[in-house]
């Protein structure tokens, strides 16, 4: 086993999760030498091409991966990893912050093509595809930014891809809307958690509004400028918002989250040119933080 691969107790928990045959009825490539050959190219960030030889053709690696990022199964086994988490008591529900970090994008992270190749056999999602491909533009380069929502082990339980340009208030929603853990015994997902942290970034009267309908309780400092408004409308400008520092200190939380992730190099600075590739390739961190 080297530096980086699947322990065998990461195996134990992954392998049940994963699909048991090839798409046109044959076996797969045995899948732990070639996630761990993903892993790799994910921690180091090189080019697949230069994969050791002891996982095979990069080849195999790349197009599972890509496959995979295509047709939801990453998403599938992150969901189901957090499932097998819940039930066994190990997701800290009491704070959920959110939050989001810039990465940098590669220079050949540019130049997608503007129609993406459909894969066979496979019904393209309406997700798949981005016209701006979750990339900005600035006078610092290419830049992409991932929105999350941590629990408090520090742990993702929603991801959201942006360019890097698009502000943190307008993701809130979607990024809460993404949290859906199942339960063992069936029934609704569990989508609440018990109290939301963010920044003042997050703070608006429609995040407010949205999260006060869903009886979620949240602690999100008010910026001055929406605070001298508020007070300048009087009655209409509604109560302040609630504030406790001792909560809000557990903030920390989700940004030690965003560290852990961009402890692969493949993620802290992005490589793929389609959006659902580093999807995907952001997806497999998140996962393989919850199988430690």
């Amino acid at each position: 086993m080297g530096r980086g691969d699947l322990t065998n107790d990461e195996w134990v928990r992954l392998r049940p999760h994963l699909p048991k045959s090839g798409q046109r009825g044959g076996r797969w490539a045995s899948h732990r030498r070639v996630i761990n050959g993903i892993l790799f190219r994910q921690r180091t960030g090189v080019p697949w091409r230069d994969l050791p030889a002891r996982f095979g053709k990069w080849k195999t690696a790349y197009e599972r991966h890509r496959r995979w990022s295509a047709d939801g199964t990453w998403d599938t086994v992150f969901a189901a990893v957090l499932a097998d988490a819940d039930a066994e008591g190990r997701i800290d529900w009491s704070m959920v912050s959110v939050d989001s970090t810039s990465c940098r994008g590669h220079q050949h992270a540019a130049g997608a093509r503007k129609k993406p190749p459909r894969i066979p056999g496979k019904r393209r999602m309406p997700w798949q595809h981005r016209p701006d491909e979750g990339l900005g533009r600035s006078r610092g380069g290419l830049t992409c930014k991932i929105h999350l929502a941590g629990e408090g082990g520090r742990r993702p339980l929603a991801l959201l891809i942006t360019p890097g340009q698009w502000g943190d208030a307008p993701q809130l929603i979607p990024v809460m809307e993404r949290i859906r853990v199942g339960r063992p015994g069936g029934g609704r997902p569990r989508t609440r958690p018990d109290h939301l942290s963010g920044d003042k970034a997050y703070s608006s009267r429609r995040n407010r509004r949205y999260l006060r309908r869903r009886q979620t309780k949240h602690t999100i400092p008010e910026p001055r400028n929406q605070r001298a408004n508020r007070k300048r409308r009087g009655s209409q400008g509604g109560r302040p918002a609630g504030f406790d520092k001792t909560i809000y200190k557990r903030r920390n939380e989700v940004e030690r989250t965003i560290n852990a992730l961009k402890g692969s190099r493949a993620v802290a600075t992005r490589f793929d040119k389609r959006a659902y590739v580093f999807y995907g390739t952001v997806t497999l961190a998140a996962i393989r933080l919850w199988l430690r």
